[in-house]
């Protein structure tokens, strides 16, 4: 179970992880909090799909499910919307106050409950999400990061969150946040383009964080995916609305990628089952005879 916080995330964070366990045959659901419905358009080439409209939120909602559906098709896994109203990105300075009755804003155990009782239901072993700073500052990926850690913490207590006729308790056995870009990535990457007289995409990304000494978070599991990539890009492209097919994330060559830099990357947050890093498998210890 991967929880994320808006559609097209999936797309951007261990999309070829999710791809590959799916194509091996491990049960796989993407959990969306929100519709994304406060997301602007951010591919310049965009069209909206005929029969709708992206200039009201009811309008967005019904593009960015059309465009999930797509998504995890690419993917090929399966999707459930929690339902919470996406917060937006808060700008300015002074920031202004989050919308009224948006996701960040929802009280935790709120928040948490049906993810709680879709754990229950779907029983996973293995849980992803994001880091407790939500992989960077939105609203709604810091929040994703807590509804999921408490789900991931509670759904094996038959005394919390009870529902009449829910779902027993379970426990899943591991949780990890997945990472995007660490800094060694992107220098292997920015390093391997300019050696094939290509501009890099990372030059001035890498001397930024460096300069502010962004602390790197630590990454214990790689996950080999370099023959996944075509599905992710696949999915990426689906969110139309969303991803500019001549933008960052087709920057880099994926010859070059897969050269380089074949793995997706995550840290273990926590494992109930025995565990040695660093690891290869997100399902290592839970796998029978592994």
């Amino acid at each position: 179970m991967a929880v994320h916080a808006h559609p097209d995330d999936e797309s951007s964070k261990g999309a070829a992880t999710t791809a590959r366990y799916a194509a091996e045959g491990v049960e796989v659901l993407i959990v969306t909090c929100t519709g994304g419905e406060r997301g602007d358009v951010l591919n310049p080439s965009f069209e909206v799909p005929a029969g709708h409209e992206f200039e009201t939120v009811e309008g967005r909602l019904a593009v960015r499910r059309l465009e999930m559906a797509a998504a995890a098709e690419a993917l090929g896994v399966r999707q459930h919307w929690l339902g919470f109203v996406d917060s937006g990105l808060p700008e300015g300075d002074p920031k202004p106050p989050l919308p009224e009755g948006c996701f960040a804003l929802v009280p935790l155990e709120e928040a948490s409950a049906p993810l709680v009782e879709l754990v229950r239901e779907f029983r996973p072993h293995v849980m992803t999400t994001y880091d407790p700073t939500g992989g960077y500052p939105h609203p709604d990926h810091i929040k994703c990061h807590e509804v999921a850690f408490e789900a991931y913490h509670a759904a094996g207590d038959a005394s919390r969150y009870v529902v009449d006729g829910g779902a027993d308790a379970w426990t899943p056995s591991k949780l990890y946040y997945n990472h995007g870009f660490s800094l060694d990535r992107l220098r292997a990457v920015h390093e391997a383009m300019e050696g094939a007289g290509l501009e890099s995409p990372f030059g001035d990304w890498i001397e930024s964080r460096a300069a502010r000494e962004i602390p790197e978070r630590e990454v214990t599991t790689h996950i080999e995916v370099a023959p996944y990539f075509a599905r992710r890009d696949a999915a990426l492209t689906a969110h139309a609305s969303q991803i500019d097919p001549d933008g960052f994330f087709f920057a880099v060559p994926r010859d070059i990628e897969a050269d380089v830099w074949s793995t997706e990357e995550f840290e273990l947050a926590d494992s109930r089952v025995p565990v040695s890093t660093p690891e290869d498998d997100l399902f290592a210890g839970v796998r029978t005879g592994s």
